[in-house]
């Protein structure tokens, strides 16, 4: 079937020539510094095209045929274990020889110590084959990084100051295991009446009198929830009053949980169990499991009631997986229209050269295009953001000149990553529906049966603009984001909505007054919100005397309300 990274330019343009891959390589490697690590940035990025260029032929060689076998094939819940199909072991005994299990983690662990673009470029590629497939690999390398941060922001890890290699780090054997491809992780949130509602989670984090925590509770919905490393988050406060800072998400502590370990025989000791694997619409290679914790040893992340604060970690990097997700079913929706469109006759000659198809096919393009670009930006400063967070922890320079800079960069890469993430989510969770169901429209009467492919695409794309946040969650987090930003600076607010209206109807270039009509309408949106945030501030102003009003109208805008 080719090769599914060499196949796409658009993808290419983007880790071949648009990535100012310096920085990046930088903070990977330690300034080129490490023992046995790269010497020059050239070297760098040839080994990473090798990779992305491996994993592009071998999804589309080993997983996108095997598409009919996965559906037909179920996971399902054995004795209390969940057993693959045949079809499914083989591709992952398969990805495991290829050692990808280790991409991003550092090379002292057993890792390959690729940069998070690689993953990423990658996570598309897989979810183009299969997206359920590439859930499941997301959380073997995702969740052995999430573990070694963990660890460095809790001071647990210790690097050595002269190579600027890895000493220890509290979850190495852990770690090792997922890179060796023998074990994965899970990201344990949701419970019965208890999704987007934090707040609302009853499972439990508890103390005996050594000071030994465990937790009990059921988690539901839990994305390769059959792993052996689970990241649970559990109530480990209780709040006085509601303004006790305990209250809600502040009560919320952290924890790795082993639900089994192995035993020499080749049997398991149980520490909770999976009481049900779900059937569902969609992503049949991916098992969605509900989990029981009973008094379940678990090991405390970072302090307590630092929970909300470790889990957004994750979930930051699980929205972004989810754009490259929604980009790679919208990628194969896309070319299997316009491949049928190319064929199918209609009225003396092929549908895609009616105004009407190839008006969809260029939008559906224009589209995967468009949410490319803006996810790719995401991952570059999400990446830079998370690495010189580490590069400061960890002490990597001790030139006072640097680490200010650094310091300063970090709060820029952070700001870059939080404005558009919520974005992507949004726009790829709502777009690979949308493209989803405009190529079975393409494929007519046949896209509706199940002889194609078509049908399959649409049911794995209907989930994502449901897990990890849903686009509505994504709306309120974009819309307070950004009236944070307007009332924190309004004069640079008004600054450049005048200048959108000016570029707008003045501006030489007519694409350049197309873009500027755009910004300019999502201006007047924000400024409609922010308007009518301000009229509800000032009816409660009114409620005190005029001599205070000027004091009251200026402090305590609160958007999320």
């Amino acid at each position: 079937m080719g090769n599914f990274y060499r196949d796409n330019d658009d993808l290419r343009f983007y880790f071949e020539r648009w990535f100012d891959w310096d920085p990046i390589v930088r903070l990977t490697e330690v300034d080129y510094a490490m023992d046995g690590g790269f010497s020059t940035l050239e070297e760098a990025r040839e080994f990473y095209g090798d990779i992305v260029d491996m994993v592009g032929q071998f999804a589309a060689d080993e997983i996108a045929p095997k598409w009919e076998a996965i559906e037909h094939n179920p996971i399902v819940l054995r004795d209390g274990e969940v057993v693959f199909p045949k079809v499914l072991s083989s591709i992952f005994d398969e990805l495991k020889q290829l050692g990808v299990h280790g991409l991003c983690v550092p090379r002292e662990l057993g890792g390959m110590n690729a940069p998070l673009l690689v993953y990423m470029t990658n996570a598309e590629v897989f979810a183009r084959a299969d997206v359920g497939v590439m859930t499941h690999i997301s959380f073997h390398c995702g969740i052995a990084m999430a573990m070694l941060v963990y660890s460095a922001n809790e001071g647990t890890t210790k690097v050595d100051p002269v190579n600027r290699a890895f000493v220890s780090t509290r979850f190495e054997e852990a770690i090792r295991e997922i890179v060796a491809g023998d074990a994965w992780g899970s990201m344990d949130i949701t419970e019965p009446d208890a999704g987007s509602d934090m707040a609302a989670l009853r499972t439990r984090g508890f103390q005996d009198a050594d000071g030994n925590w465990f937790v009990t509770g059921q988690k539901i919905f839990i994305t390769s929830g059959n792993a052996k490393y689970h990241i649970v988050i559990a109530r480990t406060e209780d709040a006085k009053d509601p303004d006790d800072a305990y209250a809600g998400l502040g009560g919320l502590s952290l924890f790795l949980v082993k639900l089994y370990d192995d035993n020499p025989d080749g049997t398991k000791t149980w520490h909770g169990s999976i009481s049900r694997v779900e059937e569902k619409l969609g992503h049949k290679s991916s098992p969605t499991c509900a989990i029981e914790f009973e008094n379940t040893p678990a090991q405390l992340l970072g302090n307590r009631g630092e929970g909300f604060r470790g889990m957004l970690l994750l979930m930051n990097n699980a929205r972004i997986g989810v754009a490259f997700e929604s980009i790679g079913i919208a990628e194969a929706a896309y070319r299997m229209a316009k491949d049928y469109a190319a064929q199918r006759k209609s009225m003396g000659k092929t549908i895609d050269r009616h105004e009407m198809i190839a008006d969809y096919l260029r939008e559906m393009q224009t589209d995967i295009q468009a949410l490319r670009a803006v996810t790719m930006h995401a991952t570059y400063y999400e990446e830079l953001a998370q690495k010189t967070a580490i590069a400061l922890k960890l002490g990597y320079s001790n030139d006072p000149d640097r680490v200010a800079k650094m310091t300063r960069d970090l709060k820029r890469y952070k700001w870059q990553a939080r404005r558009v993430t919520p974005l992507i989510k949004y726009f790829g969770g709502e777009k690979a529906v949308e493209i989803a169901r405009r190529n079975i429209q393409i494929h007519g009467g046949v896209g509706y049966t199940k002889d194609y492919q078509a049908e399959k695409l649409l049911r794995d794309a209907m989930v994502l603009p449901i897990y990890e946040g849903t686009s509505q969650i994504q709306s309120l987090m974009a819309m307070k984001d950004t009236l944070t930003g307007i009332i924190a600076n309004p004069q640079a607010f008004a600054k450049s909505m005048a200048d959108a209206q000016w570029r707008s109807l003045r501006a030489t270039d007519r694409l350049e007054r197309r873009a500027a009509a755009v910004q300019l309408a999502c201006f007047k949106a924000q400024s409609y919100l922010i308007t009518r945030t301000a009229a509800a501030k000032f009816k409660l102003v009114k409620q005190r005397p005029m001599t205070v009003w000027m004091k009251e109208f200026a402090k305590d805008w609160d958007p999320k309300r």
